[in-house]
């Protein structure tokens, strides 16, 4: 079952005991919500500062055509509920070096840990989450492959994506046109934060989309997965399937692909319910 953003929002205000049971009888068999913090990563993550006393920690992963920065938004709200959070910074280089950058936050965290991957860093925290502190998942317009899948081959069953026309490589390295990333892959922020964020997005190896994973962690931990209805970049369809295969918890969001972005406190919440959820 999945479960809409008003319905998930109304759960997370009742707290308690009152809103883990609606959530519970709202989300069996998908969907959930959850608050997060700040924690310092050595070398390969930007952290976020001391937390109030109470509450586990994050590690937010970003994907492909951005970097740590691009989670401003939800950082402060998860902060704010006393979670530790920890922003990496992949370099995009490949599969293995962006899996070394989010074990190396893992070593950093000083517990249980919840680990959140956009986009492409779902196919990231897929293959690092693994690690003996990640309690539980969170993914967000993610993938999420299995053990040796050919992904794109994967995508192609689904409508493809208008973001994808606009991928430009030179050198080895490529990036999004402006207009794709505008349009496309940021649609629904507003223009003047877009272009911002478009001039800051990480240039990805030309094979990084093609390396397969060797580990699939949502096998054996608890995986939650935010489902964005007006995504351009990552097809819903897809997403849908997805999160079924893996038995996610599951909501919907009317929202283009950056809804950390366009409904930061949707994701906060989201994130927060598996920090509270003690792994389930």
């Amino acid at each position: 079952m999945t479960i809409s953003r008003r319905s998930f929002s109304k759960m997370v205000a009742m707290g308690g005991a009152a809103g883990a049971a609606a959530l519970a009888a709202g989300c069996a068999p998908t969907g959930g919500t959850a608050p997060a913090a700040p924690s310092t990563a050595a070398g390969a993550s930007a952290a976020a500062g001391a937390p109030p006393a109470g509450g586990g920690n994050v590690v937010l992963v970003h994907g492909a055509y951005a970097d740590g920065s691009c989670w401003s938004d939800v950082i402060p709200l998860l902060q704010a509920a006393g979670v530790t959070v920890t922003s990496v910074q992949n370099p995009l280089t490949s599969m293995d070096a962006d899996a070394a950058a989010v074990r190396r936050a893992l070593d950093a965290q000083s517990g249980p840990t919840v680990l959140v991957g956009h986009s492409y860093a779902g196919a990231v925290i897929t293959q690092a989450g693994d690690h003996p502190l990640v309690r539980s998942l969170v993914y967000l317009s993610a993938r999420a492959p299995d053990v040796g899948e050919d992904y794109p081959a994967l995508t192609k069953r689904f409508p493809a994506s208008p973001a994808s026309a606009g991928l430009v490589y030179q050198e080895g390295f490529g990036g999004l046109t402006e207009d794709a990333f505008l349009n496309d892959f940021a649609n629904g922020v507003p223009v003047e934060r877009a272009r911002v964020l478009y001039v800051a997005q990480g240039r990805v190896a030309q094979d990084l989309f093609a390396t397969k994973t060797t580990v699939a962690a949502w096998r054996a931990k608890p995986t939650r997965y935010l489902i964005t209805t007006d995504d351009r970049t990552t097809d819903p369809q897809l997403q849908r399937f997805l999160a079924a295969r893996m038995k996610a918890k599951t909501i919907e969001v009317d929202s283009g692909h950056l809804s950390f972005v366009t409904h930061p406190q949707t994701v906060a919440d989201f994130v927060l319910d598996a920090v509270h959820s003690g792994g389930a």
